[in-house]
């Protein structure tokens, strides 16, 4: 147990680098922060999810946003709450984690799905 706690930690810890690069793969994206301003202003189906961890979110959330954390064991049941047909736009602090939610989200059938690439603290 106490193993497996120590890789989740180390692969999250690993996975909190920015994604310093705009990339585009169809429908899965990483978009800056113009990029996702405009789609919260022309997208009123627009699904917006904050992966960070709770002690994260305390110090502040994208106004419309929802909070499913990666690193809780029921991530995965939580996206099933969601329209995989409606656009999603998924922030983690700094780009990594929402990265690896964005690749999980392809992987389940989620039809379009953008990163916001510097995160939360790019965001302010």
């Amino acid at each position: 147990m106490k193993y497996l706690l120590s890789l989740t930690l180390a692969i999250t810890l690993l996975s909190c680098g920015a994604q310093n690069q705009q990339s585009t793969d169809g429908n899965y994206s990483n978009v800056s922060n113009e990029e996702a301003k405009e789609m919260m202003s022309s997208n009123a189906d627009l699904q917006i999810i904050d992966v960070r961890t709770d002690g994260e979110v305390a110090q502040g959330i994208i106004e419309g946003a929802v909070q499913m954390d990666i690193s809780k064991p029921n991530f995965e049941k939580e996206l099933e709450t969601l329209d995989k047909s409606k656009p999603v736009l998924v922030y983690c602090a700094a780009g990594g984690r929402s990265k690896t939610a964005q690749n999980i989200m392809k992987e389940k059938g989620f039809e379009s799905v953008a990163n916001l690439t510097h995160g939360y603290s790019g965001w302010k």
